[in-house]
């Protein structure tokens, strides 16, 4: 019985989700703008330009457009990340959250039904992105398309889950501009989604070579860029993992009114 309940809260929340994404028809449009416009005029300036070799002992080199066509759909799920936390809040100032978390569920149950409600969407529009990207001359393999699968719901998860842990600390929708400031533009740039690492090292840039290297987002980036190529980077899945693990942990931890910051924020424990 309780699978079933958990069943059917996951199609409701995922339902929900959809329906909110389906009315919201610029929704769709907002997440594909800012990552064509990234590949469409930064990097017109490098075209034809700047050879980059996606892993160095291959010796493959690929325009730089296809280079950042990984790092695009990392900050596609990043934004829907983002987004999906925004909902939270949302919900929370609503009311809606408090109905939910009152359910006849575990809460872990219904913030993983968040989770992968969110990641779905997110998943979606990286292939939506990708039929978009072949106008533009970046195509891949038919098997990338199936091989990056499960690495953009593996990488969804944990960015969903770290906007999920950050959503128990915004307490207003306005703060989401401090949280895409100190947090996900950050993560962006202090990454390899824009430009391979080792050429950051090769120039001199050691401290920036090594904070990109501890930063989640760079292993999700390079963990779909191997997939997109049919291969399996063992270090980044393993990061990716273990940082899905640790932030979902922590959004639980965050989430418990008894313990973690609900609590903590002043709201009282649901009935």
């Amino acid at each position: 019985m309780q699978l079933a309940h958990t069943v059917r809260a996951l199609r409701a929340v995922t339902m929900r989700e959809i329906f909110k994404f389906v009315q919201q028809r610029g929704r769709l449009l907002s997440a594909l703008v800012r990552p064509l416009m990234w590949l469409a005029v930064f990097a017109a300036g490098f075209y034809n330009v700047f050879g980059v070799s996606i892993i160095p002992p291959y010796k493959t080199y690929i325009t730089y457009q296809v280079y950042i066509v990984p790092g695009l759909l990392g900050i596609i799920l990043l934004f829907h990340g983002m987004q999906s936390s925004l909902s939270m809040v949302y919900d929370r100032e609503m009311g809606v959250m408090r109905l939910l978390l009152t359910a006849p569920l575990p809460r872990w149950v219904l913030l993983v039904c968040k989770l992968v409600a969110g990641c779905a969407l997110s998943v979606i529009t990286c292939y939506v992105f990708m039929l978009v990207c072949i106008p533009f001359g970046v195509t891949f393999d038919w098997t990338g398309w199936l091989y990056v699968l499960p690495a953009l719901i593996a990488a969804g998860l944990m960015l969903g889950s770290l906007w999920l842990f950050l959503s128990v600390h915004i307490k207003q929708l306005e703060n989401f501009a401090g949280a895409m400031n100190f947090v996900m533009f950050p993560m962006f740039f202090f990454s390899s989604a824009l430009y391979p690492l080792w050429k950051l090292r090769e120039g001199g840039s050691e401290a920036i070579y090594w904070v990109s290297m501890i930063n989640p987002f760079t292993h999700a980036v390079e963990m779909i860029r191997f997939a997109l190529y049919g291969m399996f980077e063992p270090v980044a899945t393993l990061v990716v993992v273990v940082s899905t693990v640790i932030f979902f942990m922590l959004a639980v931890y965050g989430y418990d009114p008894q313990r973690g910051m609900m609590r903590r924020g002043g709201q009282p424990a649901p009935a």
